[in-house]
């Protein structure tokens, strides 16, 4: 990421309620750490298949459920994951043994036992039984599954018709089936009725499907016929998931490690206990399964194949990375600053969108080129660029689950006076002045840049300033053009914790 002028530190506070002022005149206050209500934020509902990153992206995510707003946990199928029907002959493709604890219940299980820590740092962590009481299982029979409503497809279709305010977005973690299948019993209950263009305006204004690829069919078979109108969200990245050896910048490449996993996952807490590494023994269903060699450790590629394996990823070091891909569909839900759920081209942390040129309402990483420092657009940096932030946040959250709030760090809070949506006319000058405090009282590094690729000025905006950021918009910005400034604040706490500000500034 390029700086684009202000680099300061703000000394530690001496206490987190109180305003001080630095030597150089930069004010920072009292702002408390995870502040926004829940009942704010959008909620979601995540549909997902027994796969062994949905259970590790279940385990992140229920870290941040203090700050994301989870409706439903849903039991669904995919290509890759079905619970099969003997009575039609359909065998089980891939899925746990009869009586297996299934992978968002081993997930809540987990935090369960750690929930007491976790509330002493952030008291809006759910209860256990709150989160066992979205639990459902939907359509999973087979692939694409959608014959008949279900008590996940149920969940869904009520929270859609509901009437609290607010987007819902739905995670399609494996196929959109269950989705497809809510949708469905929607439509076959008002179509034809008076009230089905109502009921229709309505869940395509509310729903927001989040997917990491097409896991099925249904969403081409069905969802994109039936409710054109529904904006999809392809959020399908290689950093998160088991290519992210191949993206990552080589300076963060030690985040795959499994000396930094195992000293920051794995062996930290039951939830670290649970989060799939390579070579821990661990199959995803019972019996042999050609694609799932992940619990093996010691074997070059070659001893796998001979072994029977399709070697379809290369094999890694005990106890490292194997992958989380599905995370990006709640990281943008995640409170750090971003405000990426806001728009699909904004980006943040499950990277950065860009709409299909043939239809508005699909959205999809990838075709999104992000530039690096040096002007290079490296492959999935609108996503890469952001991992060691998002590697350090996990590792502070499961130091979290283990420990007091005086014995782990906590990420700064920062606000901007002027607000997070201004407008100005081509040629005004724009000054920002911001404010900081660290819940911890570490030090705080703050900086200003331009995401140009998520706003629509095409230039470059140059930021002035040191204990003050001040800017002119541009004189050949047009009018409704948007310039977006990232305020990044960093303190020097162990992991070292980054937050964020976004300013959208619009040309009027």
């Amino acid at each position: 990421m390029t700086a684009l002028g202000l680099t300061l530190s703000i000394p530690p506070t001496a206490s987190a309620a109180a305003s001080h002022t630095s030597a150089g005149g930069h004010r920072y206050v009292g702002v408390a750490s995870h502040a926004t209500s829940l009942s704010a934020a959008p909620r979601t509902i995540v549909t997902t298949d027994p796969e062994l990153d949905d259970l590790n992206s279940m385990l992140r995510m229920l870290l941040y459920s203090n700050e994301i707003n989870i409706a439903g946990l849903v039991y669904s199928s995919s290509q890759h994951h079905y619970k099969g029907d003997p009575s039609r002959g359909l065998e089980p493709h891939r899925w746990p043994a009869p009586g297996a604890r299934l992978h968002i219940d081993e997930a809540v299980d987990a935090y369960a036992k750690v929930h007491p820590n976790l509330v002493r740092h952030d008291r809006r962590y759910p209860s256990p039984a709150r989160l066992r009481s979205l639990i459902a299982t939907g359509n999973v029979t087979d692939e694409g599954d959608m014959a008949a409503d279900t008590e996940g497809s149920d969940l869904i279709k009520k929270v859609l018709l509901d009437d609290k305010p607010g987007q819902v977005f739905l995670q399609a973690w494996g196929g959109p089936n269950t989705i497809a299948r809510a949708l469905k019993s929607i439509q076959d209950q008002y179509q034809g009725t008076p009230r089905w263009r109502s009921v229709y305006n309505k869940i395509v204004n509310k729903a927001v499907i989040t997917s990491f690829g097409q896991q099925d069919s249904t969403f081409e078979d069905y969802i994109k016929p039936n409710w054109p109108d529904i904006q999809n969200r392809e959020v399908a990245t290689s950093i998160w998931g088991y290519g992210s050896r191949d993206v990552v910048r080589p300076e963060e490449s030690f985040y795959h490690s499994a000396e930094w996993t195992r000293a920051n996952v794995s062996g930290v807490g039951p939830i670290g206990a649970s989060y799939r590494v390579w070579g821990d023994g661990k199959q995803m269903a019972a019996g042999f399964d050609d694609e799932d060699y992940f619990g093996l450790s010691g074997y070059t590629a070659e001893e796998l194949k001979a072994m029977g394996y399709l070697v379809w990823t290369p094999p890694q070091a005990k106890g490292s990375w194997i992958s989380e891909g599905d995370s990006s569909n709640f990281a943008l839900l995640i409170d750090n600053g971003l405000r990426s759920y806001q728009h699909p081209s904004w980006g943040g942390w499950g990277g950065r969108q860009v709409v299909d040129p043939e239809d508005p309402r699909r959205w999809s990483n990838r075709g999104a080129q992000d530039a690096d420092e040096t002007g290079a657009k490296p492959r999935d940096y609108a996503a890469a660029r952001w991992f060691s932030a998002v590697q350090n946040d996990f590792a502070a959250r499961l130091r979290w689950s283990v420990s007091e709030f005086r014995d782990a760090n906590h990420s700064p809070r920062v606000r901007v006076d002027q607000g997070q949506d201004i407008v100005r006319r081509a040629g005004q000058s724009v000054t920002l002045t911001s404010r900081a405090v660290d819940p911890d009282g570490d030090a705080v590094t703050l900086r200003w840049w331009q995401y140009r690729e998520a706003g629509t000025y095409p230039g470059t905006v140059d930021v002035q300033g040191e204990d003050v950021a001040r800017l002119t918009i541009p004189a050949d910005a047009r009018r409704g053009q948007t310039i977006h400034l990232i305020l990044e604040a960093t303190d020097n706490g162990t992991p070292a914790l980054t937050s964020y500000q976004r300013v959208v500034v619009t040309v009027r």
